[in-house]
């Protein structure tokens, strides 16, 4: 069930949103000091590729992973987490759509708090 939910996930904005993620990465990565951020957009990136049968856990950051995570809201974090909160709540209107929002959902934590974050 999970590749049949990943295949239409691509096919309905999946691969859109993973490029756009990815394209955030490079822009970060053109400075030196945007460089941690950036390694965080491709791994979002690669997790937005392919959703479906993995989830986040959150909170394993030291000192410097709560830094990043402080720098990461104030300055672009809040801004993707609104993009997919809104695109989330679009996809929950319908009923067909509401594992698509979930999935959201999900990216919009990740928007918030990067650093620290495992992948499972």
């Amino acid at each position: 069930m999970n590749f049949i939910g990943n295949v239409i996930w691509l096919l309905l904005g999946g691969i859109i949103a993973a490029f756009l993620w990815f394209v955030a990465g490079v822009i970060l990565c053109i400075t030196i000091i945007g460089i941690p951020f950036g390694i965080q957009c491709f791994k979002i990136a690669g997790f937005v590729l392919w959703p479906f049968g993995k989830e986040i856990e959150l909170g394993h950051f030291g000192a410097g992973g709560l830094i990043m995570n402080i720098i990461w809201l104030i300055v672009f974090g809040w801004e993707f987490a609104l993009t997919h909160l809104g695109i989330g709540l679009i996809f929950c209107i319908t009923i067909i759509g509401i594992p698509f929002g979930l999935q959201h959902f999900k990216f919009a934590q990740l928007g918030l708090i990067p650093f620290g974050a495992e992948i499972k």
